[in-house]
């Protein structure tokens, strides 16, 4: 996964090729976000007697701190791509400070 960071908000990006939005679970607890996701593909033939299972598992955790817009965060999932924003508190755009870069003289 890929994150991102801005003075207004946070972003985690992860490919998850071969799941659809309703195999994935995204869940922001204490700071930390996790993206978890399963599928589950079942074929089965009858003739042979053969029946196959797949399972594909990941889940990845991001330790974000508290300063996050809870009921603001958006998880779009779009052509195998998760893409959650997660927007910061005032108090944390407030925190965010430019530090100056200074060349040498």
């Amino acid at each position: 996964g890929e994150f991102s960071e801005t003075d207004k908000e946070m972003g985690v990006t992860a490919k998850i090729p071969g799941l659809d939005e309703n195999d994935i679970e995204v869940m922001l607890e204490d700071g930390v976000l996790t993206l978890r996701g399963e599928k589950k593909a079942e074929t089965e033939d009858k003739d042979r007697q053969f029946s196959e299972r797949y399972y594909g598992r990941f889940e990845r955790r991001f330790s974000l701190g508290r300063e996050v817009e809870d009921d603001k965060v958006a998880a779009p999932f779009k052509n195998g791509v998760l893409t959650v924003t997660l927007p910061k508190t005032k108090k944390a755009q407030a925190n965010a400070r430019r530090i100056a870069i200074n060349g040498n003289k």
